[in-house]
């Protein structure tokens, strides 16, 4: 699947955003929250449209298809991790246990809000979808945790026998592992669950003394 982007308004003189990207903006709100608190096949423009006080003319002036807008929703949300990931690793460079307990509540925050049943459905439904969320997220942790790992290594508090580039490995492996619709479910976690505790393993054993102790 290929959605096209819909339809952009222009901003302001003054910067600020027009009323089209407003109400673009209150679509994609409302259908994130839906689409991943009750999954993707549940919901219907007929249910956002209304959540909205919307007619579906005006829904479907913006996005021409619920795949359409399925899409837009999961931009956003990868644009507001990757945003949080880059202020924590920018803003707590010289503290490295601050920024894993920073990273840590933040990515429970993010995953809190998807339920299992939304990952399930876009892996069936929308495959490519899918797929694009899995790459981001190695992009991601390539970026960001080869990034925090160097920093926390630099402090001191990370252990220097095991390469960088084999740990991020690792972690990409144990997170394709755990963190799949299938996986989850037979072990009855929910995302923010699986990923903690990933954290927690990985973090702990990979920490010097001197790392756990100012944990």
């Amino acid at each position: 699947m290929n959605a096209k982007p819909g339809k952009k308004a222009n901003s302001t003189s003054s910067g600020q955003l027009s009323s089209d990207e407003l109400t673009r903006h209150r679509i994609i709100n409302t259908a994130r929250h839906h689409f991943f608190a009750f999954g993707f096949r549940a919901v219907t423009m007929d249910d956002i449209a209304a959540e909205l006080a919307m007619s579906k003319k005006t829904l479907y002036s913006h996005f021409r298809s619920k795949a359409e807008l399925l899409q837009a929703a999961v931009q956003d949300k990868q644009q507001s991790i990757e945003s949080d990931l880059e202020r924590i690793t920018s803003e707590s460079s010289s503290d490295f246990p601050a920024a894993i307990q920073q990273l840590l509540a933040k990515m429970q925050q993010h995953l809190g809000e998807i339920h299992p049943a939304f990952m399930r459905d876009i892996r069936r439904e929308a495959p490519e979808i899918f797929e694009s969320v899995e790459v981001r997220r190695r992009e991601l942790i390539h970026r960001y945790f080869t990034k925090i790992l160097a920093q926390g290594r630099k402090a001191g508090v990370i252990r220097k026998d095991v390469p960088i580039r084999i740990i991020i490995e690792i972690w990409l492996g144990v997170v394709q592992a755990i963190m799949n619709p299938e996986k989850l479910t037979e072990l009855d976690l929910t995302p923010e669950e699986g990923f903690s505790a990933i954290i927690s393993v990985m973090f702990k054993g990979l920490m010097t003394a001197e790392g756990r102790a100012k944990l």
